[in-house]
């Protein structure tokens, strides 16, 4: 399917994007009320979880993620699970906060992961700006898929903060630029909330979000990822975090870096 290939290293996975003037000032804020507004609807639902799933955004299953709507659960005739069961890898501690992946339904989540791929700084290397249903269009690819790449939700504390894909780079299109390895296990990610962009934070959940793939997936030996190479904020980022820069490629008619974290090195990078 190749999904997730268009658009690594977003807005700088450490969330540099650049200086802010006044009329990114209001946009900032009508963005940051709107993921206040979706983090209160979601600590009311945790209140009063309901007992079935929903429709409406926000649900009780956003963090208990109930089984029948879990994206990355192979559904009927979708064949096996091909990213072990992501849906229910749970939380993972970090420095700033308790911070879990959580798979995309687009009922839910579409207003706000369109409103960060409309940001400047986040659309000049994804290139989905436009109306939302640019935005539906990329995550339907996904979701619709055979399940090699799920599209995710970084929720740090509670609040919707990152968007990030993970996906299986052994059989996605970019496996064609470098000697890909099986179940080699790949992450693109962008940091949506600009609070959270440029104070190092994005390296940091590089590295936990990393080794929360290796601790998951027993057949996984390296971690890649393949940022634009004008991104230096991005390599950056995935440099601090563990992962080596091991060649250049060329993907989509970019030029990307092709960075690795391997299993046997964690220890030491």
């Amino acid at each position: 399917m190749g999904a997730a290939t268009p658009g690594p290293g977003a807005n700088g996975a450490d969330g540099t994007a650049g200086p802010v003037g006044e009329g990114d000032t209001l946009e900032l804020r009508t963005a940051d009320a709107f993921t206040d507004e979706l983090a209160r609807a979601l600590t009311q639902e945790l209140q009063h979880a309901p007992t079935q799933p929903q429709d409406g955004p926000w649900d009780g299953d956003f963090i208990e993620l109930v089984a029948c709507d879990r994206p990355g659960a192979p559904a009927a005739g979708r064949g096996p699970d091909l990213l072990d069961g992501l849906a229910d890898w749970g939380p993972v501690s970090t420095d700033a906060g308790p911070f879990q992946l959580v798979p995309v339904r687009i009922g839910r989540d579409l207003p706000l992961v369109a409103q960060w791929m409309n940001d400047p700084a986040v659309a000049a290397f994804w290139e989905l700006a436009g109306p939302e249903s640019v935005t539906a269009d990329h995550l339907r690819a996904q979701l619709d898929g055979d399940g090699r790449s799920i599209p995710c939700l970084g929720v740090l504390g509670g609040v919707p903060m990152s968007y990030w894909e993970v996906y299986r780079a052994d059989l996605d299109p970019v496996a064609r630029h470098y000697p890909a390895r099986p179940h080699d296990t790949g992450l693109h990610l962008l940091i949506g909330r600009v609070a959270d962009r440029g104070r190092g934070l994005g390296t940091h959940l590089l590295r936990r979000v990393a080794d929360h793939v290796l601790d998951h997936r027993p057949s996984c030996t390296r971690v890649v990822a393949e940022p634009d190479l004008r991104n230096t904020p991005s390599v950056a980022a995935f440099l601090g975090a563990g992962f080596r820069l091991t060649r250049e490629i060329e993907p989509a008619g970019k030029r990307a870096g092709l960075m690795i974290r391997d299993r046997a090195l964690r220890g030491l990078l």
